[in-house]
């Protein structure tokens, strides 16, 4: 427990920001202050649950979720990075990158005027490990909980070449009723079906569920919102940084064979995920930075 003890001596915040560790050993930041509480694991800088104040959870984590070292968390808002997908000459690297699985160092935690709690974490050159990425890079994820969800991705090229990333911050929202909500903002947006042999396609409506989707529209910087009528409640998606916008749900059979998807979990999620995947590629000059920005809010209908 002396990491614990030190973390809260150190980045902890009096009746808001404390530290715990699981029974697995994953040391999580909890915050709670008077406009909304949240959770954050430190591996992979991972949001695991924000809640307003007076409102119902508005992220989805599965029930089923493995919470412990060195495993992907089922939920939250995983960070897929320096890669979306598999990555596309090494099969067996890991899929959405190794960002999500690592741990992370705290760098900074602040109470904010407003009354938000902030908190930021880093993944250092020292820490990416170099058969995957050998390039030296750095990645900061600072997320602000307030009434407002706020999160921001930056990559620091500190070599002295190029670098060319993908990205998304996997965000799984949770929703009434799957096939009862719908999603606009993408109306004309191209994109490509992963369902469909990654076939191009064109948004000609608002987006609804009557099986799988997956698919990453491309070329867009819109925002989004998933009107929910089952929680009389709008998700509002504002991003900056993103060329691309990744919707997801497995539906049943494939949720079935995920194992930490929870029973007919896939009913209570979507993911829309600010992301730079496909061509929407990232390209960083020697010595630059790229920022990945998102805020989430809620409106009541």
């Amino acid at each position: 427990m002396t990491e614990i003890t030190n973390l809260n001596k150190q980045w902890g915040i009096k009746n808001q920001l404390a530290f715990d560790a699981t029974h697995s050993g994953l040391v999580i930041a909890n915050i709670n202050n008077n406009l909304a509480s949240a959770s954050i694991a430190l591996q992979g800088a991972h949001l695991m649950e924000w809640v307003p104040t007076g409102e119902k959870p508005v992220i989805w984590l599965s029930p089923d979720a493995t919470l412990a070292p060195g495993k992907s968390i089922r939920g939250g808002v995983p960070i897929c990075w320096p890669w979306f997908a598999a990555h596309q000459d090494q099969v067996d690297f890991p899929t959405h990158g190794f960002a999500r699985t690592v741990p992370w160092q705290v760098t900074n935690t602040a109470q904010r005027s407003g009354g938000e709690t902030q908190i930021t974490l880093q993944l250092d050159s020292a820490s990416i490990p170099p058969k995957l990425w050998p390039q030296p890079t750095s990645i900061t994820c600072q997320i602000i909980i307030g009434k407002t969800l706020g999160i921001t991705l930056t990559t620091f090229n500190k070599g002295q070449n190029e670098i060319t990333i993908s990205e998304a911050l996997h965000t799984y929202f949770s929703v009434s009723d799957i096939r009862n909500i719908s999603i606009n903002g993408l109306h004309d947006c191209p994109y490509l079906d992963k369902v469909d042999g990654m076939q191009q396609k064109q948004q000609t409506a608002d987006i609804t569920f009557v099986n799988e989707v997956d698919r990453i529209y491309i070329d867009t910087k819109a925002n989004c919102i998933i009107h929910d009528p089952g929680l009389l409640r709008r998700i509002h998606i504002r991003k900056t940084g993103s060329e691309s916008t990744v919707v997801w749900n497995p539906w049943i059979e494939k949720s079935t064979q995920m194992g930490d998807m929870g029973s007919e979990g896939y009913l209570n999620m979507v993911c829309v995920e600010s992301a730079n995947a496909a061509h929407n590629l990232i390209t960083i000059p020697a010595g630059g930075k790229h920022q990945l920005n998102v805020s989430y809010y809620l409106e009541e209908i």
